[in-house]
């Protein structure tokens, strides 16, 4: 049930990026069943939860490597689905009356539902390599939201800027996992928990706690990397309330809550989390109270509460926690509502600026009424759900630390918060929908839609029922949530509204009315609307970005001023260093263990001067492209009858369809390039590039040679042969090579392939020639007849079908076949000119590819429903009548998704060169 949980949002991403021509109510129907259906298989999961079970899904892949999908539901992970999913059914609803006509639904609810299952994979893992993959998903996926309005630079600098930070955090993340995988020696969640004392007395702890932090403070927007999250408010308002309450920054303090045990309980801990988390709190508050932007100040709140509950989890006091977990209940139930009302007022104002607001309770009751009570939750009035986590931070801050001067400072922080948390607070009450106004606004202000406004109505009353009766609401949850944070080292509390007078309530009454007093003060000293901050981060960030760029360029003009040629000269003299430094000071030579190569017959020797030849006229005739590539042609024609006689006949047959395919394709290009290349310009540099390139052919030469005359005793191949067909059911090894053995290389082999064909799409697709240049396509009407291709396809797609359906057992398969049925499309262009190809073949390749993807990926996913590792084999022996017996391997479906990769790739490069129009005179003059 985890398994199918997790994957309910990415199927409704799935199933939103393939409802073409759906209607919005129907998109947003397919994103609410995410969600809502989740919520109903979390609600099953309920009561094991809260009863202490920790319900597990584990699935090995690779053992050996302590990797496997593995999902983990405890009370902690149980509090986190229940606000990932919870919200987000509201953000979906809202979502729907807020994108304009002209948004593309599909494309906003597609990204929100990847974004939220990454989300619920972060909070679900159990291996913290999976956390960590789906750690670097959430920032993707935020990257993809917060840039959703592309033509707006602010989005398209925001979702740069935040996919910068968030994703060098995700390294530094990286690191650490790796450093307590091997503290620990392993990664699941259970063992590294179990291991916190290894983790403390480990000389790595520092740097283990180092790399985490760097990932949790940069995700959750912590001093010194917090200048992110307001520059992310260029994303729809549906995006913020998301992205604030229950996602991304909320991964970080997360990961603190959930690795609290293993790395807290060491000074080191204590006094950076603490600190950090202080200067935070401070800085966030304090920078909010002047921002004019609703969402701005929104956003500053949002570091200074996630500060809050940083320092929180710092003091790592059994009650200090109790207090952080529910900060995060609390914040997320406000800090959603407030976001959604922020967004109400922009789409029903026209603005979100504070300075041209005012008065909005007289246009916009219910709404400046709802906004009203998140704010004063926000602030921290009582009941409100928000007083009672600021009243545990304030106790907690008065017992913080054995040093009184620590204590001290916790404790003005804490007081400060409380102060600049009701001027932030008091600021978007008054100027919003108190004072006078508004000012020139766009349109004339006015209520919502009703449906618009029932998630804000939704979490309001939660903030007042919290608040009222927390004893009954959120205490079982709080517990059940605590429990899975500290495990057997929770303590017992119980929550209420009152507590007799104590210091902290003392604190509490102190900061409403000392913000009262603050803000207003503020008012009368100077035009508070006139007041702006800007914080340094932002202004470092774009400084060393600048810098970078202009590194980059610097290096790049350095190393690749000379095109392709200097580019291969560098990558080729790194790969003679590195493949040389192992034998460097080495006795024994490459080739000295080796045995004797067998004698090689007559055709072989024949082959080699062939193949001799054409390297020496190819060398001879490089400048002239046309001549080198057909020789190059014949290179390739001569290792393919090598590999035929050296029993190779799957290679031998894919060689050769690939030098037809890509010889052909190599001479389209050739059209936009000149006739001659450039020549060597010295004699220097000509003797240099000969001695570099000799070296690097006689080391490629002795790493063939030592293949090819090793032994198979007890080498991996010989494994292989033996495993082949007991075990992945198939007799033609290489193809068992390819679809299962090494099956994850060919899925990402296939990728590569399908990105290279996209990339070539993107760059030549909006194309044009040089009115001088001559166009691709056959330059003279050949004397065949045209209607030969309509019987070369049929023939050439009979022999793409027997060669893709025996390639388990005999050569062939996917690869092979898909490259034999693009030979005739390329027939028919080479007759027909690309026009001719587009009519008869002219269907959406780039759908063709991900098909193919989907299609190799469910044929590896379906071995994870048995319990086996990605791509395992499975077989069945079908009796029909007439047929007979019918072997079929489930490695048929994986090849089935490379051979239309293959044959869509193909077409897409094809059809792209093929239809590069011809530039106007008048884009020619103004290029």
């Amino acid at each position: 049930m985890l398994l199918l949980l997790l994957a309910l949002p990415f199927v409704a991403a799935l199933a939103i990026a393939m409802a073409r021509g759906a209607s919005r109510r129907t998109v947003a129907w397919l994103a609410a069943a995410a969600p809502v259906l989740g919520l109903g298989m979390l609600g099953w999961l309920t009561p094991a939860v809260m009863a202490g079970s920790e319900l597990r899904e584990i699935v090995s892949w690779l053992p050996q490597g302590g990797l496997a999908l593995g999902l983990h539901l405890d009370g902690l992970a149980w509090m986190f689905a229940g606000l990932v999913l919870g919200i987000g059914a509201l953000i979906v609803l809202y979502a729907h009356y807020y994108l304009a006509e002209e948004d593309s639904a599909r494309r906003f609810f597609g990204c929100l539902m990847l974004f939220m299952g990454a989300m619920l994979g972060v909070v679900l893992a159990h291996n913290l390599l999976v956390l960590v993959v789906f750690w670097e998903l959430t920032s993707i996926s935020s990257f993809l939201l917060i840039g959703f309005w592309t033509g707006r630079q602010d989005a398209r600098q925001g979702a740069r800027m935040a996919l910068t930070i968030t994703g060098m955090g995700g390294l530094a993340l990286l690191g650490g996992v790796l450093l307590i995988g091997r503290v620990v020696g392993s990664y699941e969640l259970d063992a590294v928990l179990a291991g916190g004392d290894a983790i403390r007395a480990s000389a790595l702890y520092p740097a283990i706690l180092g790399l985490v932090l760097a990932g949790v403070f940069t995700k959750s927007a912590q001093f010194p990397l917090h200048f992110w999250l307001p520059q992310a408010m260029a994303a729809p308002t549906p995006v913020s309330a998301y992205l604030h309450s229950a996602t991304m920054v909320k991964a970080g303090v997360f990961l603190l809550a959930r690795l609290h045990p293993a790395l807290a309980g060491t000074d080191l801990f204590f006094y950076v989390v603490t600190t950090v988390g202080a200067v935070t709190l401070l800085i966030g508050a304090w920078y909010a109270i002047f921002q004019h932007d609703l969402k701005g100040l929104l956003a500053y709140s949002t570091i200074s509460h996630l500060g809050l509950i940083t320092l929180l989890f710092g003091l790592s006091t059994p009650m200090a926690v109790v207090a952080g977990v529910f900060h995060i209940l609390n914040h997320a139930t406000f800090k959603a509502s407030l976001f959604m009302a922020a967004g109400i007022i922009d789409h029903e104002c026209g603005t979100r600026d504070l300075r041209r607001l005012g008065n909005l309770r007289k246009y916009m009751p219910y709404t400046a009424a709802l906004a009203i009570v998140a704010s004063l939750a926000m602030a921290g009035i009582p009941l409100l759900n928000g007083f009672l986590s600021k009243e545990m931070f304030f106790a907690e801050a008065l017992e913080a630390g054995e040093q009184s001067a620590f204590r001290v400072a916790i404790s003005i922080a804490a007081l400060l918060y409380g102060v600049f948390g009701v001027a932030y607070s008091l600021r978007f009450v008054h100027d919003a929908f108190l004072g006078r106004g508004p000012r020139a606004l766009p349109v004339e202000p006015h209520e919502p839609p009703v449906w618009m406004q029932v998630p804000v109505a939704i979490l309001v009353a939660l903030c007042l029922a919290v608040g009222i009766l927390p004893g009954l609401v959120i205490e079982p949850v709080l517990k059940t949530a605590v429990a899975g944070t500290l495990g057997e080292a929770a303590p017992e509390f119980s929550l209420a509204v009152w507590h007799g007078w104590n210091l902290p309530l003392v604190m509490s009454i102190a900061g409403v009315l000392g913000g009262l007093l603050f803000y207003f003060a503020l008012r009368r000293l100077f035009a508070l609307h006139d007041a702006m901050l800007r914080t340094w981060g932002r202004h470092l960030y774009h400084v060393n970005v600048e810098k970078l760029f202009n590194a980059a360029w610097a290096f790049t003009a350095r190393v690749a001023a000379g095109g392709i040629r200097r580019s291969l000269f560098w990558m080729i003299v790194v790969v003679l260093v590195v493949g040389s430094a192992p034998f460097i000071g080495q006795e024994a030579s490459l080739l000295g263990d080796l045995p004797a190569p067998q004698p090689m017959p007559a055709l072989g020797w024949v082959l080699w001067a062939v193949l001799v030849a054409s390297t020496l006229a190819t060398v001879a005739w490089h400048g002239k492209r046309l001549t080198a590539l057909i020789v190059i042609g014949a290179t390739g024609l001569m290792v393919s009858v090598a590999f035929a006689m050296l029993s190779a006949p799957d290679l031998a047959l894919t060689q050769l369809l690939v030098e037809m395919v890509t010889i052909a394709l190599m001479m389209m290009a050739l059209n936009y390039l000149p006739k001659q290349s450039k020549q060597a310009r010295t004699p220097f540099r000509r003797w240099r590039d000969a001695l570099i390139s000799i070296v690097a052919g006689v080391g490629v030469a002795g790493l063939a040679y030592a293949m090819l005359v090793r032994t198979p005793d007890g080498a991996v191949s010989a494994e292989m042969l033996a495993r082949s067909l007991p075990e992945a059911y198939g007799a033609n090894v290489v193809n068992v090579i390819l679809v299962d053995f090494r099956g994850f290389d060919t899925f990402g082999e296939i990728t590569v392939f399908a990105v290279a064909a996209l990339v070539v799409h993107a760059m030549l697709r909006f194309a044009r020639m040089r009115p001088d240049e001559v166009m691709p396509g056959p330059p003279v009407q050949l004397p065949i007849p045209a209607d030969l291709t309509q019987l070369l396809f049929p023939l050439a797609l009979t022999v793409s079908i027997y060669l893709f359906l025996r390639g388990h057992n005999a050569p062939g398969g996917g690869f092979i076949a898909g490259l034999a049925i693009a030979v005739p499309v390329l027939i028919k262009y080479v007759l027909q000119g690309a026009r001719a190809v587009e009519a008869t073949f002219g269907f959406d390749y780039v759908r063709g590819i991900s098909i193919g993807l989907l299609l190799a990926a469910a044929g590896g996913l379906g071995s994870l429903l048995f319990g086996l590792p990605f791509l395992t084999s499975g077989h069945v022996d079908l009796h029909l009548p007439v047929i007979g017996s019918l072997p079929l391997a489930s490695a048929l479906v994986f090849d089935t998704g490379v051979y239309v990769v293959v044959f869509a790739g193909a077409l897409l490069i094809l059809s792209t060169m093929g239809t590069v129009r011809r530039r106007t005179l008048a884009a020619e003059e103004a290029a």
